[in-house]
Parts: C-alpha cells; sequence; structure tokens
C-alpha cells in the first residue's frame, strides 16, 4: 500500500501534536504555520509528552501554501474554526483530485461548511481527545489524552459506512501511537465531544477557571453536570442518544486528569477570537432545526452562548 501524504493546517498544539507524530512515524508531512513559521524552520519541532520527548529538527514547513506546498491526500484542518473563512482559497490547491479532508475541530456544522468547497464524499469528520498546549514557538507539551475518533461525512449527519480510506488514515494514526475508533455515526460523535466541550470551554472563560478548580468546587462541578445533561438533551432532540452514564464517565475523567487550561480560555487569555459559533452557536442553531423551543429547553447553553458572545466583542476589543 502506497504511504498517503498529508497536510497539516495549523500548527498549534493539535496539529502540530499529530503532524509531528506522523512525521516521526516515517510518513511524509507538510506543515502550513503562521505565527512560529520563522522560529520552525530554523529549529524545527519540540514535543513534551508524557509518552516521551522527541524532537524534529526539520520538518516541511510552508507559510502559504502558494509557496509551492504540495498537494496531500489527506488534507487535516487543525486550525481554530475562526480561521475556517481561508479555507476557499486553501483548500482547492492543497487537497488531491482523489484525496480527502479530515476536519479535526471542535464543535459542529464544520463539516459541512468543508463539504461546499470540496464535496460530501471527499470529508471526514474527526474528534480529537487531545490534552496538550503550545508552550513557546515550536514546543508542545502532551499533558494526556491523544485518541481521535473518525467517521465518514454525508448531508445532514446521515450515517456513513466505513471505507477503506478511513480505515488507512486510522491504520496511519495507529502506527504513530494514536489510538483511533471509527464510528458510522459522525453526528452522534460530535454531541458526545460536545458534552465536555461545552461545559468546560464557556465557564474557563466566564469563570476564570482551570478543570480542576471547576470539579474542585461543589457548586461549579453541580453546574458542569447540569450543562452537560442539557447537552444530552440537545443531541436528543436531534434525534441522537447518549446515556447519562456518559456524563458520569466524563465528570469522571476530568477530575482525574491534570489541571488543564482548555483551549478557549488560552484563546480569551491571549485575545484571540474565541470558537464560540462553533461549540455554542452552531448546535443551538442546528438543534432549533428540529424544535423551536430550544431556547427554553436548553436555558444554560444559551446562556453560556450569549455571554460568550458579549467577552468575546469585548475581548477583541483589548486588541
Amino acid at each position: 500500500m502506497v504511504n498517503l501524504t498529508y497536510g497539516i493546517l495549523g500548527t498549534g498544539a493539535l496539529g502540530g501534536f499529530y503532524g509531528a507524530k506522523l512525521q516521526k512515524s516515517g510518513l511524509p508531512v507538510n506543515f502550513l504555520v503562521r505565527s512560529d513559521y520563522q522560529h520552525i524552520v530554523e529549529h524545527g519541532l519540540m514535543i513534551e509528552s508524557i509518552d516521551g520527548n522527541f524532537h524534529l529538527p526539520k520538518i516541511n514547513a510552508y507559510i502559504d501554501v502558494d509557496k509551492k506546498m504540495p498537494r496531500c491526500d489527506v488534507v487535516i484542518i487543525a486550525m481554530k474554526t475562526t480561521q475556517n473563512y481561508q479555507l476557499p482559497q486553501i483548500l482547492p490547491s492543497l487537497v488531491k483530485d482523489d484525496g480527502v479532508v479530515l476536519v479535526l475541530q471542535n464543535g459542529l456544522g464544520m463539516e459541512t461548511e468543508v463539504a461546499k468547497i470540496v464535496g460530501n464524499e471527499r470529508v471526514i469528520g474527526g474528534l480529537s481527545f487531545l490534552t496538550a498546549n503550545k508552550i513557546a514557538p515550536g514546543h508542545i507539551r502532551h499533558l494526556s489524552y491523544k485518541n481521535i475518533i473518525l467517521g465518514g461525512f454525508a448531508a445532514n449527519y446521515q450515517l456513513v459506512e466505513i471505507n477503506s480510506r478511513m480505515q488507512q488514515i486510522a491504520s496511519d494514526f495507529e502506527n504513530a501511537g494514536i489510538p483511533m475508533e471509527l464510528t458510522t455515526d459522525l453526528l452522534l460523535a460530535r454531541w458526545k465531544k460536545l458534552v465536555w466541550n461545552i461545559p468546560y470551554n464557556g465557564l474557563s472563560v466566564i469563570l476564570n477557571a482551570s478543570t480542576a478548580e471547576l470539579m474542585a468546587d461543589m457548586h461549579t462541578r453541580e453546574l458542569v453536570e447540569k450543562i452537560m445533561n442539557e447537552v444530552v438533551l440537545a443531541a436528543e432532540i436531534c434525534g441522537r442518544e447518549i446515556p447519562h452514564s456518559f456524563v458520569q464517565l466524563m465528570l469522571g475523567n476530568t477530575a482525574k486528569m491534570p489541571s488543564y487550561q482548555p483551549s478557549m480560555k488560552i484563546d480569551f487569555d491571549e485575545c484571540r477570537p474565541l470558537e464560540v459559533e462553533a461549540i455554542f452557536g452552531n448546535p443551538l442553531r442546528i438543534t432549533s432545526t428540529f424544535d423551536a423551543h430550544v431556547s427554553d429547553k436548553l436555558p444554560l447553553i444559551n446562556c453560556l452562548y450569549q455571554q460568550l458572545k458579549f467577552l468575546d466583542t469585548k475581548n477583541r476589543d483589548r486588541i
């Protein structure tokens, strides 16, 4: 089997970590790098990980896709959803005619945006369960978890059978030391990820707290659980059932993991645009297509959304 070539759009904590692991395993990887470009060209990528540290002194780094960045079999979108407005200019010249785009972003609805550019059949959704931060230019610290769930995309998130391309991508990641799971139900997988993302990302910004602080206080832990239960209800409204035992699993796993600043909290502290629409707005809008009374049935999620919109706008004015 011929090796797939990978393109990484966004070399932050997520894209840098997975791209570096793929390259370390021997696969050809090309990285689109923006803010750290000069540092990475000169010094490469440093991965500090619970699995063992390693350094890639040289990577194929590009600051612009027009600067001879090769076309790839698999283009991984690892940039923040706030940068997705760039995709119509990037993807057509970067993904091969028979290639696919792996959307490895938080939130809901991004696959629909990408499908408008490359077509439904060339889009794969990915759910990353990675706790890692970029702590310096070209330097990523991996704290815990690293697994990914992959699922094919179809209009309105219909079920999609697992195909050979998905299996090959999963195999490549497995060989690089990344646990993979394939699913036929991408929508269910995305809602399950939102069970964690909605409460912890939102409350970390609004309450200026880490995951450990949110879990240590009985009041905020109870609030997290109530928000999680609203996400379960939203998924049910959209035709997907998440067992309430999953909420307890997420609470238990988070209580055990090292203290962590969710990505939205880091973006807020650094005055970067927040992924409010992808993680909060899109789920509310998609759910409202099934039930017109969503704002009444999901008051906590709606409240988080409105507060984060205010804070995001105010925060951007500080730049």
